[in-house]
């Protein structure tokens, strides 16, 4: 079964998992691409969650694994049309994803035309912290988000920065999907993702959230 782990033990079954692209200015430079006239939504399925236990396994059919750091968002109740400012009601935890993407492939299928659906949801492309409840949180818009590899920074943003904020993420979200209890919401990765190789050591952290480590084997 697929879950996420609520502090501090709590098992919550994981429906779909709903991803935003591109949510940050810099990253949007940085891949040299453009900004979308609303947020980019694209999808991963359940099975693709690793735990804190669980390696990295990097796929034989890509030369190049990306890591995107992400704050991640947990519903907690039925939500359909969501009105401005109400997005708290429905949201019950908060955690930290790593959301992987197969860059080489990515690149072939944005030049096709084709859909992103295995360089974002192969298996393992969903490493997850454990969550925290909301009500932990002071400012969701005022969180730093961070990533080492190998101790080296690599990523260093602030939710503050995102294109969309999370009231606006969930109010679009929800007019197109219904939100069930135990769906997750990825709101897009700051600048400065890159490759993984074998070996590599991952230290994610969000503020007031936590922190996360993983090894890529």
């Amino acid at each position: 079964m697929s879950y996420v782990i609520l502090e501090p033990d709590k098992k919550i079954r994981v429906g779909k998992i709903i991803c935003v692209g591109q949510n940050y200015k810099k990253h949007i430079e940085e891949l040299k691409s453009t900004k979308s006239k609303d947020p980019l939504i694209f999808m991963k399925p359940s099975t693709s969650i690793l735990h804190e236990d669980d390696p990295i396994i990097l796929p034989d059919f890509s030369e190049e694994v990306h890591h995107e750091t992400e704050l991640a968002l947990l519903i907690g109740k039925l939500a359909k049309n969501i009105p401005a400012g109400k997005w708290t009601d429905y949201v019950k935890g908060a955690g930290i994803a790593l959301d992987l993407t197969l860059r080489d492939v990515q690149n072939e299928a944005k030049k096709n035309g084709h859909p992103w659906t295995i360089c974002k949801g192969f298996d393992g492309s969903c490493p997850l912290s454990k969550f925290i409840p909301l009500h932990n949180i002071k400012d969701i818009q005022n969180l730093r988000i961070q990533l080492y590899v190998n101790n080296v920074l690599r990523q260093d943003g602030f939710s503050g920065d995102m294109i969309w904020t999370v009231d606006e993420l969930l109010v679009f979200i929800s007019k197109i999907f219904t939100l069930e209890p135990g769906d997750l919401i990825l709101t897009g990765t700051p600048e400065g993702v890159g490759k993984l190789k074998s070996g590599d050591q991952l230290r994610a952290t969000i503020s007031e959230v936590g922190a996360v480590h993983f090894e890529v084997k």
